[in-house]
């Protein structure tokens, strides 16, 4: 009997996050799905927090990482089809997910979508100005709004030129 879509996932993330760790980076999500083109083994990396805003994942560091989580998903029969592997970076509108992103992008400008209404708005644009005990403080339009981590739906950096 074969695993579940989860459990492969699981056990792919767990790889790939063995894998990325020998190259100083870390997986920031793992999708395994069934294309027109077949199967797609998507695996997006991230820098692990070094406190430097701009560290972000080279084109060499998806590459290098790809040649070898290819080798070692081929050693370990991970996967019992073909498929095709792609790795990248999270880009420049990452979604933010735990405290410790939006920590690491204080400063920076986001858009944040919660289940309960905020002063009327349930989608937020602001700059994040600091994460305390469950929450962010976020500026926008010079007001500032307390947002607490249970409500956030969805959150990602907003793309400044």
């Amino acid at each position: 009997v074969g695993l579940s879509l989860t459990e492969k996932r699981r056990q792919i993330f767990a790889i790939a996050e063995r894998v990325a760790s020998g190259h100083g980076v870390e997986v920031f999500d793992v999708q395994l799905r069934r294309e027109s083109i077949g199967w797609v083994l998507r695996v997006v990396l991230d820098r692990q927090d070094s406190g430097v805003d701009d560290d972000s994942i080279s084109v060499d560091d998806c590459q290098k990482v790809s040649q070898d989580l290819n080798a070692v998903l081929d050693v370990e029969d991970a996967l019992d089809h073909a498929y095709t592997l792609e790795v990248s970076s999270p880009g420049l509108d990452r979604p933010l997910r735990t405290p410790g992103e939006y920590q690491r992008f204080v400063g920076r400008l986001a858009q944040i979508v919660v289940s309960e209404a905020i002063n009327g708005q349930t989608f937020l644009k602001g700059r994040i100005q600091e994460v305390t005990d469950g929450t962010v403080l976020l500026e926008s339009n010079s007001r500032l709004h307390r947002v607490p981590f249970e409500i956030i739906s969805r959150a990602k950096l907003e793309v400044e030129f």
